[in-house]
């Protein structure tokens, strides 16, 4: 086992919780930090991030959802010694163009690949599990998901294979320096084809329908969600109607050897596991 320290950001989270776990089944010795963890990190107290970076060779960065924090913290790392960040990001940041969403993704991206560290990027499409989260998943449960997302294809990547890239990145130091990977599922589907097979894998009557940005802006305030959360999450849409991350890659087989999981796994094993109950 090394002495060398790999700290996991956002280590409660959907990937941290992941990585950190892999992580340790190698035998890496981890500093899991969140707000909630037993080693506290808060994008907004810097104050507490030199004693959280002390010792680490290594940090898997899951940026704040606001552009600029992660500068700092770049400044911070490589003052305390810190040699490798591999920072997560979005399917296609280089096509965003003048996109409101993803601002904080772009903005994390500009502070590490611009850093003298040695760096890697992880873009991932979005998430096969967002549909057992919020604000997907209480929609499908109740029987209809209405959201502003047309014919245009998302090549959903499974949680479980960004943290198995992401572990396999950060236990192999040089092999992916100024490494930009694309993780996206083998295909591509639309959000009524997921829907759909979500509703047969569950035998549950399950609809989808499509809105506008502005209903479904409408529809999240409604829920609870702040104006500027709300509008974002809508501004994704708008994003993906263009066109910008329909695209798939093989970098999940370029990192890992193995073709990535397939969205119909995902959704038997949710299905399996009750994620859709009502």
């Amino acid at each position: 086992m090394s002495n060398d320290t790999t700290l996991v950001l956002g280590a409660t989270g959907n990937t941290g919780r992941r990585v950190a776990a892999r992580l340790r089944l190698r035998d890496t010795h981890v500093r899991a930090a969140s707000r909630s963890s037993r080693t506290p990190f808060d994008w907004f107290r810097p104050d507490g991030w030199d004693q959280v970076l002390q010792g680490v060779t290594t940090a898997y960065v899951v940026p704040p959802t606001v552009p600029g924090p992660v500068h700092e913290f770049v400044a911070r790392a490589e003052a305390a010694g810190v040699r490798r960040l591999v920072l997560l990001s979005g399917h296609g940041a280089d096509d965003w163009g003048d996109s409101e969403f993803g601002l904080d993704m772009r903005s994390a991206e500009d502070a590490v690949r611009g850093s003298a560290l040695e760096w890697t990027v992880l873009r991932a499409a979005n998430f096969a599990q967002n549909f057992v989260g919020p604000p997907f998943r209480a929609p499908l449960a109740a029987g209809e998901l209405a959201l502003p997302a047309g014919t245009v294809p998302e090549p959903f990547i499974d949680l479980e294979d960004v943290a198995d890239v992401a572990a396999a990145v950060l236990s192999e130091p040089g092999r992916h320096a100024g490494r930009v990977y694309e993780l996206t599922g083998p295909r591509g589907l639309t959000w009524a084809e997921a829907v759909g097979l979500i509703s047969r894998a569950s035998g549950l009557p399950i609809a989808y329908r499509q809105i506008s940005p502005a209903e479904y802006t409408a529809a999240l305030v409604q829920e609870g969600w702040s104006e500027d959360e709300a509008h974002i999450l809508a501004e994704m849409f708008v994003l993906l109607e263009r066109g910008a991350t329909a695209w798939t890659t093989n970098d999940v087989a370029t990192v890992l050897g193995r073709a990535p999981r397939t969205f119909e796994d995902f959704v038997l094993r949710a299905a399996a596991a009750g994620a859709w109950r009502r």
